[in-house]
Formats: C-alpha cells, sequence, structure tokens
C-alpha cells in the first residue's frame, strides 16, 4: 500500500469560482459568478492573431516577453501614468496576472516572513504565500464601503514584515485607494524593506469620473513594488491568460527567475497581436465608459429588488447585500438562488480566511444587456 504524502495545502479545495461556474452550467443558470464577459474580444485582435499564426510565429517567445509588446506596455505606462519602465529590465510578460502574483510571491517571500494581506483578497494570494513558507496576516477592510483602516494596517506590521500586498481597483467590494491611501502607505513603510505587490489587473474599470492611482505614480513606492496588469482583464480576453509585471530591475531579476521555470514563456502570436492592437488607445480609454454604462444598466435594472446596491467604483463586479431577503449564510443563499432563481453569484465569505459573512454576494456585470436584464428579472422576483 502505498503511503501517500499529506497535502501542502490540506484546507484548500476547488476554487468558489469554479464551484459556482459548474453549478451555474449544471442547473443552466445564468452566470454571473466568474468574472469573465459572455462577448468577444474586438475582432481586428482576433484577425491580428490568425496573421501572426499563418505567418510562423509560433514557436516559444522570449522568457520576459516579444521586445515590441514590452516596448509598447513602457510606453503606455507612460502616457497613462507619467513614468516609464525600462522595456528590458523592468517589463515582464506572463502567462495571465496570476502567473505574475505567483512569480511575485515566490520571488520575495522566505520562510516565516509575514504578509499583510487586506481582506476580503482574491483567492490566489494565499495559498502561495504559504508554499513560500510565508505567514499570511490579515486586515479587514472597513465597512460599509470596504476602506482600509491603516491604523490596523499599521498594528499589523512587524519586524517579520516582508511584503503588503493591494488591489486596486478592488476584487471583490469594487472600491478604489486613493493617492491619500498611497501616500499613507509610503510614510507606514518608510525607513523599512517592506515590499509592495500592487494587483492593478482592473485599472482601466474606474468610474464616475474617479481616476485610478497606480503605485507606479508613486515615486516612493515604485521603487519597492510590483505592480500587475491583466492583457485578459482590458481586452475582454481572460481566456488568452496574458498580463505583465512591472517593477525595479533588481525585483524583476527575481522575478524572471521564477517566471522562466513557472510557464518560460507566454504564447508568441497572441503577444505579437497584442503588441500591435495596443498602439491603438481608444479601446482601453473608453473602457471606463464601456463597464459604467453596464453597471448602471444593471443597477437600474434591480432597482425594484430588495437587494441593497451600493454603486461599484470600480471593477466589473457589484456587490449586493441581501439580508433584507434571508438570512442564510452566503454559501447557502447563493447555492439556492442558482438553483431556484437560476442566477448565480458569488458568496462575499468565499475571500475571507475566515469566510466572514457579510451577507453580501458579487455579481460580474461584464456582460451583454440581454444577460444582465435577463438575470435582474429574476432577481427583483425574490
Amino acid at each position: 500500500m502505498i503511503n501517500y504524502p499529506s497535502s501542502k495545502l490540506p484546507d484548500i479545495g476547488t476554487s468558489i469560482f469554479t464551484v459556482m461556474s459548474a453549478l451555474a452550467n449544471e442547473q443552466q443558470a445564468i452566470n454571473l459568478s466568474q468574472g469573465f464577459p459572455d462577448f468577444n474580444c474586438p475582432e481586428p485582435l482576433i484577425d491580428l492573431v490568425s496573421k501572426y499564426m499563418r505567418e510562423g510565429f509560433n514557436q516559444y517567445a522570449p522568457m520576459a516577453g516579444v521586445p515590441g509588446l514590452r516596448e509598447n506596455i513602457s510606453t503606455k505606462t507612460e502616457k497613462v501614468y507619467g513614468y516609464r519602465p525600462d522595456p528590458d529590465t523592468e517589463v515582464t510578460v506572463t502567462s495571465g496576472a496570476t502567473e505574475a502574483l505567483n512569480a511575485a510571491i515566490t520571488a520575495v517571500v522566505k520562510s516565516g516572513d509575514e504578509v499583510v494581506i487586506l481582506e476580503p483578497c482574491y483567492d490566489a494570494y494565499v495559498p502561495v504565500i504559504r508554499l513560500c513558507g510565508g505567514v499570511p496576516i490579515f486586515v479587514s477592510l472597513a465597512l460599509p464601503d470596504f476602506h482600509i483602516d491603516w491604523d490596523q494596517v499599521k498594528r499589523r506590521i512587524s519586524s517579520r514584515t516582508s511584503l503588503i500586498i493591494l488591489n486596486t481597483p478592488h476584487n471583490p467590494t469594487g472600491a478604489v485607494m486613493s493617492k491619500q491611501d498611497m501616500d499613507t502607505l509610503a510614510n507606514l513603510i518608510e525607513g523599512t524593506d517592506i515590499l509592495v505587490i500592487s494587483d492593478e489587473v482592473y485599472e482601466h474599470m474606474v468610474f464616475d469620473g474617479q481616476q485610478h492611482y497606480s503605485v507606479l505614480q508613486h515615486p516612493q513606492l515604485r521603487k519597492r513594488s510590483f505592480v500587475i496588469s491583466s492583457f485578459g482583464k482590458t481586452y475582454h480576453t481572460t481566456g488568452w491568460k496574458v498580463g505583465y509585471a512591472v517593477a525595479p530591475a533588481v525585483l524583476t531579476a527575481e522575478l524572471r527567475k521564477m517566471h522562466q521555470f513557472i510557464t518560460f514563456c507566454t504564447p508568441t502570436p497572441l503577444q505579437m497581436a497584442l503588441a500591435d492592437f495596443m498602439e491603438e488607445e481608444t479601446h482601453y480609454r473608453n473602457l471606463p465608459d464601456f463597464y459604467q454604462g453596464k453597471r448602471d444598466f444593471f443597477n437600474e435594472q434591480l432597482k425594484g429588488s430588495r437587494f441593497e446596491i451600493v454603486p461599484s467604483a470600480g471593477t466589473y463586479f457589484q456587490l449586493a447585500k441581501y439580508d433584507k431577503i434571508s438570512d442564510e449564510y452566503d454559501l447557502d443563499f447563493a447555492k439556492r438562488l442558482t438553483r431556484e432563481a437560476g442566477v448565480a453569484a458569488i458568496p462575499v465569505s468565499a475571500f475571507y480566511h475566515d469566510k466572514t459573512d457579510h451577507k453580501y454576494l458579487r455579481f460580474c456585470f461584464a456582460k451583454s444587456e440581454d444577460t444582465l436584464q435577463a438575470a435582474a428579472a429574476k432577481l427583483v422576483q425574490l
């Protein structure tokens, strides 16, 4: 009989996104759970991928990314954030933002290091920290608007803190960090060796006239930070799994050591196509208005419901509080909603390490108006 090794992550199961999408498929429910569009990416982008495949760009790309794509990432970063990273030493193309996060965490977290996590948080952070022997230190965002309580953060920082992970615009809450937040963080960690990972994959989805303030715009922070972005989110191509990381040369060198042994490189024709397509700024410049229109349409459709809605400030997710409908645990309510009402959402307790339940569901509004209208029609009947 084989004595199989014990699990390295014994308390980690299948992700909530996979669970709820599978249940949605099983029940033929409208899937507003997992964060992907139900509409296609721009046709010219598809044509470019086909063009480069036919031209023979089907072999390994350079490990750090196609040079033309890294150059255009650098140019775009300067246009949007006023800072131009060196495309050769400070920009790395990865197989999705999740791989970039994995490589960044693995590059800098050592056994016994403490990593400050603001929760609710995306579920990819904590398992990698633990696999590195690090210790997650959790700080809850403050209700009702999920802002950062910097006094709490300060209290949780110790001599063992090596890293703080940010996410703005924030998944799942839609909260957006301000320049004041960045200034506070910079003051808090000044004189320390604490590094920062800033997960900014929803950078072009900020609403109501607000601006996304990137770590790259903050001179004191960017010299100690990895900033993670996602072509999948920006160009409606989540299935392509193409992202990138911008970091100082010394941090980039360490990230690339990890990247080369995780995926080595990212599909060449996708990189070539994105390099060409991103030269046209119209798409990402128009993205805030595009997704605000979808947010507003969905929320307008929900006006007659018993859900409590505070419009999301960013991302393509909308939180809805359901305590006037049910006192069920949010996972139970989400599953019942999928089975009985035919609409799938994500319970926000899944984003807390201790499964804290504040009676919120997360709905994805990166969908066609027909999909959003059909889902809302079911939700208002509750």
